[in-house]
């Protein structure tokens, strides 16, 4: 199959090595310097220095034409920049197959990425979201994966967890789009809480809590919206949030030990020189949890800590001051 994966950022071009050992894969950016640098070195020396490419991975900094030779899309920008992409790809003349990585909200919609896919992408083209536990530089090293892949039409979400499927990249198809696409985008937000609680050495007792009470969050909002419970008890759920919360690769949870330390927001974001999506992801639960009235207490302490200058020890004062109640009482 000819796989053009658009945006070579870690994910993009992590996921662009995995599936190039079976596929015709292209890995579009737009920067022409970057492409450059790629096809010189064979690697991408910016967010997977160590790894190299494969001989048959193609590089293109040519987005019209990636576009229209591709049989399978795999958009791996940001939420920010799905909308733009969408919109590159619609005007393809032949219906094409997408699938989309990014995890979170876009900002002042509050849409979920699925949201926009329906708004922008013609109904002939088929559509389906990959997530789950993945850090992009164990995938590109060819380290045993396990991800969701899930769409609206079950038949291309079989096809494409078949396709895309081989002995390291273990993917389970699904029809609970929603409940995927919830689980990646609110375990950033947990991490950031994980990073807290581990940047202030409060041990590993308060991040199990901090874990279990978090999934309850994630699940009382995706319900809401929804999604299925056993999505949220799986890969692109409990799977994403463990690995997310827990792992020192993890660019949300080390958003969260560096405001532990009390570093301000801008410059943890200049260190970092990654997109850490938990960030713009909290603001956009915030307002979504109010909207369906969910109780989000750890989420909305770290938005407070974001946005509303709340230092973090006073947010975890805050958390540990809450009333005792049922635990499945949903509060």
């Amino acid at each position: 199959m000819k796989i053009t994966v658009l945006g070579a950022g870690a994910w993009g071009t992590a996921l662009a090595i995995s599936l190039a050992g079976q596929h015709a894969v292209t890995l579009w950016a737009r920067d022409a310097a970057q492409v450059a640098a790629m096809q010189e070195t064979r690697r991408n020396r910016r967010y997977l220095p160590d790894v190299a490419f494969p001989e048959s991975l193609a590089v293109s900094t040519d987005l019209k034409s990636v576009i229209a030779a591709a049989e399978l899309l795999i958009v791996a920008v940001p939420v920010s920049g799905l909308r733009a992409t969408l919109q590159a790809i619609a005007a393809r003349a032949e219906p094409v197959g997408v699938i989309w990585l990014c995890k979170g909200f876009e900002t002042g919609t509050s849409y979920l990425p699925h949201q926009i896919v329906r708004e922008i992408l013609p109904p002939t083209f088929s559509s389906a979201v990959l997530s789950g536990p993945s850090f992009a530089q164990e995938v590109a090293r060819g380290l045993p994966t396990a991800l969701t892949l899930a769409s609206g039409e079950s038949e291309f979400a079989q096809r494409m967890a078949h396709a895309l499927h081989h002995s390291r990249l273990r993917i389970y198809s699904s029809t609970d789009v929603v409940g995927v696409e919830i689980g990646g985008a609110i375990k950033n937000v947990l991490a950031i809480a994980a990073g807290i609680s581990d940047g202030m050495q409060m041990g590993m007792n308060a991040r199990a809590a901090l874990l279990t009470r978090g999934l309850a969050e994630m699940s009382r909002l995706g319900l809401k919206l929804g999604g299925h419970a056993e999505t949220l008890g799986g890969l692109s759920g409990v799977g994403d949030l463990i690995l997310t919360c827990t792992g020192d690769l993890s660019r949300n949870r080390q958003v969260g030990m560096l405001l532990a330390r009390h570093q301000s927001l801008p410059n943890i974001l200049k260190e970092l020189g990654h997109v850490a999506e938990g960030v713009y992801t909290a603001r956009e639960v915030q307002t979504i949890a109010k909207r369906h009235q969910a109780d989000m207490p750890i989420c909305a302490a770290v938005y407070r800590v974001l946005y509303e200058g709340l230092d973090a020890d006073k947010a975890v004062e805050m958390l540990l001051s809450r009333a005792p109640g049922e635990e499945f009482s949903g509060g």
